[in-house]
């Protein structure tokens, strides 16, 4: 196992790394930022970024940071659900029961939203995932669900994440009124090529190996082949620890990186 032959408590690029102990590339900091501010702001919050670069852990990452007593997360994946579905699934979300009638869950969703807010000081963070999946009659049903007091206040937090087709969707006329009322958005960018060595030997460190085993033509290759976008990156380095186990060598060089890819069928 290359776990072993590398000295390595478990494997440091695999996605069950400790949120905590996650890289902050330039792009994460920027939206750990943008962030912030939606948390004083309110309102809708967009996030773009292709697979792989790191939306869900930067999610997961903001709700851990969010003081419970203060903020009520909810998130889910709007992957193939139907409008029913949506209401059902936000409702549970919430804490509710919900009705078997769609006007019936539209108002329990604002009433559930109203009472964290006004009742309870908590604001409701709620995190749709997968939004470039969605119907257009769903986008439509979030600009009305999420419209309070005549559109006058925010007493929410609702952040869209998806892929890149989400600007298509976001630029027909039909869903112009969600577009408006987008108050920031953010577009990741992945890794910066600078970025990718510190990267690289920061998770080492973190699963107990501290010497720098990437050689700069590695480095080169890597960034080549995935463009920075962090999902890659972990699996060609993964792939690339692999190939050097099986040729017992404790350098990562241009061709093993090569190799290790062309073992993955990347």
């Amino acid at each position: 196992m290359f776990t072993q032959f590398f000295g390595l408590k478990y494997n440091p690029f695999s996605k069950e790394l400790d949120i905590n102990d996650a890289y902050e590339s330039s792009d994460i900091l920027e939206l750990n930022s943008r962030l912030k501010y939606m948390q004083s702001s309110r309102g809708i919050f967009l996030l773009i970024g292709e697979p792989g670069t790191g939306k869900s852990t930067a999610l997961r990452r903001f709700t851990s940071s969010l003081n419970p007593g203060l903020y009520k997360s909810c998130y889910f994946t709007l992957s193939t659900v139907t409008v029913m579905d949506f209401y059902r699934g936000l409702l549970i979300a919430l804490g509710e029961t919900p009705s078997h009638k769609k006007v019936t869950m539209f108002h329990q969703i604002q009433e559930a939203i109203c009472s964290y807010y006004y009742d309870q000081k908590i604001t409701p963070v709620i995190m749709l995932d997968e939004v470039q999946l969605v119907s257009n009659s769903i986008l439509e049903d979030l600009r009305l669900l999420f419209s309070f007091k005549m559109d006058s206040q925010n007493p929410f937090i609702l952040i869209l994440s998806g892929q890149p087709q989400i600007r298509s969707k976001l630029s027909l006329s039909v869903n112009a009124p969600l577009k408006q009322r987008i108050t920031i958005k953010h577009i990741m960018q992945g890794l910066k090529k600078e970025e990718l060595e510190q990267y690289l030997t920061s998770r080492l460190k973190i699963a107990g190996l501290s010497d720098n085993i990437f050689t700069s033509s590695a480095l080169e290759a890597i960034y080549s082949i995935s463009k920075g976008i962090p999902r890659l990156v972990n699996n060609l380095a993964t792939a690339s620890l692999m190939y050097a186990c099986s040729k017992k060598t404790h350098q990562i060089d241009e061709e093993t990186v090569y190799q290790g890819q062309k073992d993955f069928d990347m």
